[in-house]
């Protein structure tokens, strides 16, 4: 029986809530340039906070290597 690595998965789905834009922050505003819990959004946001979604997701996967092995 393979054992899967649900890592990835589960550390994907944690860092996609946490950097939502406008749920916790917001990176550039709308009115500041860092908002804290506004849940509004614009364009530069997304693009900012992909970025940052992307770079932290990369360093814990493969520098760090977060597994959860199950089976």
């Amino acid at each position: 029986m393979a054992s899967s690595d649900w890592g990835p998965v589960v550390l994907g789905v944690l860092l996609f809530i946490l950097f939502s834009p406008g749920l916790l922050f917001e990176l550039p505003g709308n009115t500041r340039h860092v908002e804290f819990g506004s849940m509004k959004t614009n364009g530069k946001a997304v693009v900012v906070h992909s970025l940052i979604f992307f770079t932290v997701f990369t360093i814990l996967i493969l520098a760090v290597g977060v597994h959860i092995n199950a089976g």
